[in-house]
C-alpha cells in the first residue's frame, strides 16, 4: 500500500520489522501446515499525519472463534472498565431509555456494569469464543464485524439511536474506518458521542514501545490524526484524555460537528504534538533507530545470559510479544518457554518463534534465573504478585522504555 487508507494521501515508510506472523496465531506442537506471515512495516501520511501499517492482514485471520485475549484477565483492566462504565452512567447514559453500543466488547466487562444498572446495551464482537463468555455473563451480544451495514441493522432492530458508541482497543484494529464512521452516523443519536481509546503514538515513540506494532494494530493514533479523521467524516473531536492503561492511551470523544463545545484538552494536545513534531519523518526515523538499538541490546543481554548458563523464561504470551520475538530473532534457545495464565494458549507454541507456552505453575517449578516480561504494561501488577520469584533470587528483564534488569 502506498496511499493513506483514510484520506488517500501519500505514505512515507519509516520502519520495517520484517516478516511477522499473526500475533495471536498460537500453534499446536504438532502443527505441520503453513504459517501465515506478512510484512510488518509502518508509514505516515503526508496529508493527514496518520501513522499506519503498510500491509493489511485480512480481518477473519485475526479475529475469529479462537481469539485468545480476555479484557477481564487483568485486575487493573477490570477496574478500568468498571470505572469507565460508571463515568458513562453519570454523563452520557442518564435518560431512562438510554442505549449504549460497544464495538469489540470482548468478554463484556464494561457492558456488565451497564447491564447491572439497567441500561439497554449491545455488544458487537466478531470473535465467537469471547462473545460466548459475554453472553454467559448476561450481556447482549451480536457476533459480527461492525461496519455501516451492521449499524443500520442494529438501528432498525432496536428502534432507537444510541446515546453512546464506545470502543476500547478496537478502532485502531480496523482499516476500513470510512465504513465505521458511516455506521456511527447511522446509529448515533444527534447529541450522542462516539468514544474510543487506543494506544497513543506519543507514548509509543517516547517509550520505544515497538511491541505495540503488530498485525492487529493497523493505526497508531495521535490527537492530530484523529481530529483530521473525525472532520473528514463529518464529526468533531471534542475531548482527548490521556490514560495510563496498556502503556499509554488516549480516550477520544467525538460528536457530530457543532453539537458540543470542544474541551480545552484537544487544543492542548494538538499544540503539544505540533511543538514536538510528532508525525514528522525525522521524529519517526529517530524512533526507529531507538527500536533497532533496543533490539540489539536485548539480544546481546540474552546471549550473554545464555553464555553464563543462566535460565531465562518469558512471562506473558501477549500479542505484543510476537513482534519482539520475531523481530529480535528470539527462540527457545534464548528463552526456554513462556509462562501464561490463558488456558487456550498453554501447551501451544508462540507464533513464528515457536517457543512453548506453559501454565503459571511451570514458572515456579523451579523459578528461572531471569524472566523476560513481555506483559510489561502490567509490570507493577505482575511484579507485586510474583514476590516469591524475587525472594528466590530471580530478576526481571524489561525492554520498555529501554533494556534493563530489575
Amino acid at each position: 500500500m502506498t496511499s493513506c487508507r483514510i484520506c488517500g494521501g501519500r505514505l512515507h515508510e519509516f520502519g520495517d520489522f520484517g516478516t511477522q506472523p499473526l500475533s495471536s496465531g498460537f500453534l499446536e506442537p504438532d502443527y505441520i501446515g503453513d504459517e501465515y506471515f506478512f510484512r510488518l512495516a509502518l508509514g505516515v501520511c503526508a496529508s493527514c499525519s496518520m501513522v499506519q501499517l503498510m500491509e493489511e492482514v485480512p480481518r477473519h485471520l485475526m479475529f475469529n472463534g479462537h481469539y485468545p485475549y480476555l479484557s477481564s484477565g487483568s485486575s487493573v483492566m477490570r477496574k478500568h472498565f468498571e470505572q469507565t462504565a460508571q463515568h458513562f452512567l453519570r454523563t452520557e447514559l442518564t435518560s431512562p431509555d438510554a442505549f449504549a453500543v460497544e464495538l469489540g466488547c470482548n468478554d463484556g466487562i464494561m457492558l456488565r456494569a451497564l447491564a447491572d444498572a439497567g441500561v439497554r446495551h449491545l455488544g458487537v464482537e466478531p470473535s465467537e469464543s469471547v462473545a460466548d463468555i459475554a453472553r454467559r455473563n448476561g450481556i447482549r451480544v451480536t457476533t459480527e464485524f461492525f461496519q455501516e451495514s451492521t449499524a443500520t441493522e442494529i438501528r432498525e432492530a432496536e428502534g432507537r439511536p444510541a446515546q453512546l458508541v464506545y470502543a476500547a482497543n478496537t478502532i485502531c484494529h480496523i482499516p476500513y474506518v470510512d465504513s465505521i464512521f458511516r455506521g456511527v452516523d447511522a446509529l448515533l443519536a444527534d447529541d450522542g458521542v462516539f468514544v474510543f481509546e487506543d494506544p497513543y503514538l506519543a507514548d509509543i515513540v517516547d517509550k520505544t514501545a515497538y511491541d505495540q506494532i503488530y498485525d492487529e494494530h493497523f493505526y497508531f493514533f495521535s490527537v492530530t490524526s484523529v481530529s483530521a479523521m473525525a472532520q473528514r467524516f463529518g464529526f468533531e473531536l471534542v475531548k482527548a484524555e490521556r490514560l495510563p492503561v496498556h502503556g499509554g492511551e488516549v480516550r477520544y470523544t467525538i460528536a457530530r460537528q457543532g453539537r458540543r463545545t470542544p474541551d480545552s484538552s484537544v487544543a492542548a494536545l494538538l499544540a503539544e504534538e505540533k511543538v514536538r513534531r510528532l508525525a514528522d519523518l525525522d521524529t519517526l526515523n529517530a524512533f526507529f533507530r531507538n527500536v533497532e538499538k533496543s533490539r540489539d541490546d536485548l539480544v546481546e543481554l540474552l546471549r550473554q545470559l545464555k553464555a553464563e548458563g543462566r535460565r531465562v523464561v518469558g512471562y506473558g504470551a501477549t500479542a505484543k510479544s510476537a513482534t519482539v520475538a520475531n523481530y529480535c530473532g528470539i527462540g527457545r534457545e534464548l528463552v526456554s518457554f513462556v509462562s501464561d495464565t490463558t488456558p487456550n494458549k498453554q501447551g501451544r507454541l508462540t507464533p513464528g518463534s515457536h517457543i512453548p507456552v506453559r501454565p503459571r505453575s511451570a514458572f515456579e517449578n523451579p523459578y528461572p534465573d531471569y524472566a523476560l516480561l513481555f506483559a510489561w504494561n502490567h509490570a507493577e501488577e505482575i511484579i507485586a504478585k510474583e514476590i516469591r520469584f524475587r525472594e528466590a533470587g530471580g530478576k526481571w528483564i524489561l525492554y520498555v522504555p529501554h533494556v534493563q534488569v530489575v
